[in-house]
C-alpha cells in the first residue's frame, strides 16, 4: 500500500543537522511517530517525503530550512527590562523560557544575553534557519 495524503502512518525516525548532532528521534519518544500525511501536523518537507512510500521504506531526507522552522525573524529577537522577568532566578545565556503570548499560549525562548538592565531573547524556534536530515522508515499505514 502506498501512501498518500490523508493516510495515518506511523515512522521511526532519526533527525539530525549537517553537522550529524541527532536533535530527536522517535527512540528518545519510545514509540514511532503517527501523524496524517497531509494534515499540517508536521513540517512541509517531512510530510511531503510520505508520500508514495510503502510500509517498510526507508529513505534520508534533507529539509531545507524554508521546508523546515524557515529562517530566524528578527522581530522575535527581543530586549526586555530584566525587571520584569523573576527576580529569584539567575538568568544566563543559553537559558530557555516559557514566554507566555496574549492569547495565553506558551513558547519557548531561549536568553541570548544577559545585562543588570535588559535580557535579550530570542523566541524562534531552535531549529530555525537550520537543514534538517531525516531517517525514516515507515512502520505503519492505515488507509484514508
Amino acid at each position: 500500500m502506498t501512501i498518500k495524503k490523508g493516510d495515518k502512518v506511523k515512522v521511526e525516525y532519526v533527525g539530525k543537522l549537517e553537522d550529524g548532532e541527532i536533535f530527536d528521534s522517535s527512540e528518545n519518544h519510545g514509540k514511532p511517530l503517527e501523524f496524517e500525511v497531509g494534515a499540517g501536523q508536521l513540517i512541509k518537507g517531512f510530510d511531503e517525503a510520505v508520500v508514495g512510500m510503502n510500509k517498510g521504506d526507508k529513505k534520508e531526507i534533507k529539509i531545507k530550512s524554508e521546508e523546515g522552522y524557515g529562517e530566524p525573524k528578527e522581530d522575535l529577537i527581543q530586549k526586555v527590562p530584566r525587571n520584569d522577568l523573576p527576580k529569584d532566578k539567575e538568568l544566563n545565556a543559553g537559558m530557555m523560557l516559557s514566554i507566555q503570548m496574549p492569547n495565553g499560549v506558551q513558547i519557548p525562548a531561549m536568553i541570548t544575553e544577559v545585562n543588570d538592565i535588559e535580557v535579550t531573547i530570542d523566541m524562534n524556534h531552535p531549529l530555525a534557519g537550520k537543514t534538517l536530515i531525516f531517517e525514516i522508515k515507515i512502520v505503519e499505514i492505515e488507509a484514508n
